[in-house]
């Protein structure tokens, strides 16, 4: 839900679901062209959900990776526990030639030396930590099992219930399907390709094609909406034991207690990449603009070059 509301026409009349107050103006140079062109790029609901959605999903992160610290393995199936073989663990070994702590990411069999970041890191006192993931990214930032609980699962039903409302005006304002559905000729591998090269080279949309998404956004976001975000919501609810009394089949669904686990992980590292990769488009868009569109609505597109 880390997107944002394009409108293809500033213009759309309210009974469409477009912006309400959607408008543009265009400041115009000393040689008569225009210079640029300032549109109403972000609806209310769409502000407000983003900004909810990003506080939600930090503070997951930090109380779910407090929460895998007590128990760093992960496993397939119905059952997991210390001496079963497990698809990933974060381990800290001691080192038989310098006694000194040696942080192990196991992935499938395989080792991996992590020590300072995952396994084994530092105090401010350089004194070794044996934790999987480091006190500072954590909620809280230390020992606190049932205080991380009680993050997770609160912040949990803020994010829940700010994902419904996002869904309900998405569906009802025609968001969804005027702005994120890509277009029969948006699928074309061609334009696909074009639109990929695009970005490897850094490329900023101008003019006309900076009012609305590309292909790569929309598909991009689609899936984050519909298949991620409802992934970490039902792999969370398999974890715990009163919802899948009321609900066995969520075991069915994914595998096992375990399996929704490590689903739920590998879910939330990948909700991870995406705001990273999200971040990184929005630097090189412009920051400034981009950080303005989401807090005011407003936006200014750049000229295309030649016009």
């Amino acid at each position: 839900m880390n997107e944002q509301s394009q409108l293809a026409d500033a213009q759309a009349p309210a009974s469409q679901g477009a912006t309400v107050g959607a408008a543009t103006s265009i400041s115009v140079a000393p040689n008569g062209k225009p210079a640029r062109e300032v549109m109403y790029r972000h609806s209310v609901v769409v502000r407000l959900t983003h900004w909810i959605n990003a506080l939600c999903l930090v503070l997951l992160l930090m109380s779910g990776l407090r929460l895998f610290n007590y128990h760093p393995a992960l496993y397939w199936g119905d059952y997991g526990y210390r001496g079963m073989p497990s698809v990933f663990s974060i381990n800290a070994f001691e080192d038989i030639d310098t006694d000194e702590p040696v942080g192990v990411t196991i992935i499938a069999g395989h080792n991996f030396i992590t020590t300072g970041v995952l396994g084994v890191s530092y105090d401010g006192d350089g004194m070794p930590i044996g934790e999987a993931f480091p006190n500072w990214i954590t909620l809280p930032g230390g020992p606190g099992l049932g205080l991380a609980r009680d993050w997770h699962f609160a912040l949990a039903w803020a994010f829940v219930l700010n994902g419904v409302a996002y869904l309900l005006f998405g569906l009802l304002s025609g968001h969804f399907r005027r702005d994120l559905v890509p277009a029969r000729a948006e699928m074309r591998p061609r334009h696909i390709l074009r639109d990929l090269w695009n970005h490897m080279l850094l490329r900023r949309a101008r003019g006309d094609a900076a009012r609305r998404y590309n292909v790569l956004q929309k598909l991009a976001y689609l899936t984050v909406i519909f298949v991620l975000l409802p992934l970490m919501v039902l792999t969370g609810l398999t974890m715990s034991p009163a919802v899948t009394a009321a609900f066995p089949f969520l075991f069915d669904l994914f595998g096992g207690r375990q399996s929704a686990r490590t689903i739920h992980f590998i879910v939330a590292n990948l909700l991870v990449l995406f705001v990273l990769i999200h971040i990184v488009q929005v630097l090189i868009a412009g920051p400034l603009n981009e950080m303005r569109s989401m807090i005011t609505g407003r936006f200014a597109i750049r000229p295309e070059v030649g016009k």
